[in-house]
This record gives structure tokens, C-alpha cells and sequence, in this order.
């Protein structure tokens, strides 16, 4: 003991409190539990707690302080011109960016991967429905043909449904269709080369034009009209003066003998 008091004398300075700066408080109450933070109240297993009751008593010190510190004339406001050099330097401070940047990407794909997940669950779901409803149509209308046709019932109602939906679903399309128009390509091609109408199939049959027969001549489909030949196509005595043929000939000899 004598030993470390003669230590402690050689090495202390006997300096103004200017100088040193040291303020010692006692435990400082806490202000929600307004009981007072000693050693044993104070968990040093807990880290909020711990580092709580150092906060607590570093702003305690610094509110003692500040009325020595104005009452010696000493300036305690930073300037607004001051520049503090960082702790960590540019490299390290830039590993922290990137690593964070990391973070924010991997969650925003975690994100998006749930999204997509749950799209694909409602999806699915939506199907699973779609086929249910048509299987169960299918059936309805396969009982309903059974008991046609075994004379249980006289009803074709399931047949006038099935035309009536079909028929609906073609005049969704269409209606569909006539909303939405040409698309921007097509649009683009019939403003740069026009648009003058079909050009292939223009001489097909129509159904009018099948059943009108006004203009049928017999005589000149089964080749008796005047001037109208064979396959030549130059007139009739070319027709007429054709040779017979081989056993037309044969047959002519044989009454000849």
C-alpha cells in the first residue's frame, strides 16, 4: 500500500479542473421506474439495460458540467464550420455501403420470389376452379343426354344452354376484337403501304353466287352449241369427223364379214 501511494504521488499533476474535466456522480434514478440505477438494479447480462444506465449517467455528467464550463467562460457550441474526422476510414465506410446494398437487394428478391409464389398459388387455385366448373358442366349435360335417351325425360334444355353459352362467348370475343382494334404494327404497314382490301381468294364461289344459275346454258356445258368443240375448242366438225374408236372399229369390221 505504501508502495502504490508513493506511485500514484510521483506520477499525479495537481491541475485545474479545467484541465481534467473529470465529473463523478453517484447512480442516476431512472426516469419511467424513478428508482436509482446502482450496481446490483442494474443487470449487466441485459445490454439494453447496461447501456441504458450509461447513458443515463453521461448525460448526468454533462448537465453538471456545463454550468462550471459557462461560469469559467468557456465555449461549449461547436462551430458550424467544423470539420471532425471520422473513426472508421473511406474503405471500411465503403464495405458497410455495399454490404448493406446487399442486404436491401436480397430482401427485395425474397420479396419479389413471395410475390411470384403467390401469383402462381392464385393461379393454380383459378384453374383447379375453372376445370371443376367444366367437369361439373359436363356431367350435368351427360346425365341429362342419358335420361333422353332412355326416356326419363322430353327435355333438350341442356342443347339451348350449350348453344346460348357458346354463342355468348363468340360475341364476347368479337366484341373483344372490335374494341381493340389493329394492333401498332398493323396500323404502322396500312399507313405506309395502304390498305386495299383481300386480294387472294377474290374469285371464290359465295353461297349467292353458287345457288344462281341464271346464266347456265345446257348446249354449251355438254359441247352442242354451234362453233363450241371439244378440247380443240374451233367447231363442231372437227367434232363430228372425230375416228371411232378401237373396238367401235372392231365391231364395224365384224359386220362387215
Amino acid at each position: 500500500q505504501d508502495g502504490l501511494k508513493q506511485c500514484l504521488a510521483e506520477f499525479r499533476q495537481q491541475l485545474t479542473w479545467v484541465e481534467r474535466l473529470d465529473v463523478t456522480l453517484g447512480p442516476v434514478a431512472d426516469p419511467v421506474s424513478q428508482s436509482a440505477s446502482t450496481s446490483d438494479a442494474v443487470d449487466p447480462e441485459n445490454d439494453f439495460q447496461r447501456e441504458m444506465s450509461f447513458y443515463r449517467q453521461a448525460h448526468a455528467a454533462v448537465l453538471a458540467a456545463l454550468p462550471r464550463l459557462r461560469k469559467l467562460q468557456v465555449p461549449t457550441r461547436r462551430p458550424d464550420d467544423y470539420f471532425a474526422e471520422m473513426a472508421k476510414s473511406d474503405q471500411q465506410m465503403q464495405k458497410i455501403r455495399q454490404k448493406l446494398k446487399s442486404k436491401q437487394e436480397a430482401m427485395e428478391r425474397s420479396e419479389k420470389a413471395k410475390q411470384l409464389r403467390a401469383m402462381r398459388k392464385y393461379g393454380k387455385k383459378v384453374q383447379v376452379e375453372i376445370l371443376q366448373r367444366r367437369q361439373k358442366e359436363k356431367k350435368n349435360m351427360l346425365n341429362a343426354v342419358k335420361k333422353y335417351q332412355k326416356g326419363l325425360s322430353d327435355k333438350l334444355d341442356f342443347l339451348d344452354e350449350e348453344q346460348t353459352s357458346s354463342q355468348g362467348n363468340k360475341k364476347g370475343n368479337a366484341s373483344q376484337r372490335t374494341k381493340k382494334g389493329p394492333n401498332a404494327k398493323r396500323r404502322y404497314k396500312n399507313q405506309k403501304f395502304g390498305f386495299g382490301g383481300k386480294k387472294k381468294g377474290s374469285k371464290w364461289n359465295t353461297k349467292e353466287s353458287f345457288n344462281d344459275v341464271s346464266s347456265f346454258q345446257s348446249k354449251v356445258a355438254h359441247n352442242k352449241g354451234p362453233g363450241k368443240g371439244g378440247r380443240g375448242g374451233k367447231g363442231g366438225k372437227k367434232a363430228l369427223n372425230k375416228r371411232p374408236g378401237k373396238r367401235a372399229r372392231q365391231k364395224m369390221k365384224n359386220r362387215a364379214r
